[in-house]
């Protein structure tokens, strides 16, 4: 009879370990989006829009959608594209791996994490050239993260992960609200357009910041796994 009993323990620890080794896709999701964005950046040779050539790209002053156009453009998109996927693959370990927690907080914090592979997507499969598409991925992946934040630390204060809640709650959140205010405020199309100001680094500071929090909750699922 103990052994009888033991099986079933042990297949529920491997099937658990293995989400938490998928929950690692927000980390290579990530990485791979940011080693993208930097290797292309130093052979793109500018790209076109409205009829405007703007050249040299520099990651100072234009947006990392840049690259999804001209030379760039087939290796940025996909890369938009796969780091979407490898974000799916990740969020779904992320929240099999989290078990437990009241529906009424897994709900929100479930569709918060999901829409962010098909903002992804929609920046990748729709260059600027296509904005309302565009910027409604960018929307999903990196403006609604101010809300699913804090949809995801509620979540984690019904499990187990309290410290990762509070971070969410009190860094996360705010910090992505105030990194998108000042990106704004540094953006203007004429100037972007002129290849002057720094709306490049201050949409890059925000980006990653949102890319390094969703690589924190894979990982931390991973971790957890693990204990």
């Amino acid at each position: 009879m103990p052994t009888a009993n033991t099986a079933p323990a042990d297949t529920v620890t491997s099937r658990t370990v293995l989400w938490g080794r998928l929950a690692l896709g927000t980390v290579a999701g990530a990485v791979l989006f940011t080693v993208a964005w930097i290797v292309l950046s130093f052979v793109s040779d500018g790209y076109t829009i409205g009829g405007d050539h703007i050249a040299p790209y520099s990651n100072l002053t234009q947006p990392i959608s840049g690259l999804g156009m001209g030379d760039t453009a087939p290796y940025m998109n996909a890369a938009f594209v796969l780091s979407g996927l490898l974000f799916g693959a990740g969020f779904l370990g992320f929240f099999r791996a989290v078990e437990g927690g009241r529906t009424i907080r897994r709900v929100p914090a479930s569709i918060g994490l999901g829409l962010v592979p098909i903002g992804l997507a929609l920046i990748g499969l729709f260059d600027l050239e296509s904005p309302a598409l565009h910027f409604a991925g960018v929307t999903l992946a990196f403006q609604l993260p101010i809300l699913t934040f804090v949809a995801v630390g509620l979540f984690l204060r019904d499990v187990s992960g309290r410290r990762l809640a509070n971070l969410l709650l009190y860094v996360a959140a705010p910090i992505t609200l105030i990194l998108m205010a000042v990106y704004f405020s540094t953006f203007d199309e004429a100037t972007t357009a002129g290849n002057d100001g720094i709306a490049g680094l201050t949409q890059r500071l925000w980006l990653t910041w949102v890319l390094a929090w969703y690589a924190v909750l894979g990982w931390t699922a991973h971790r957890s796994t693990h204990r």
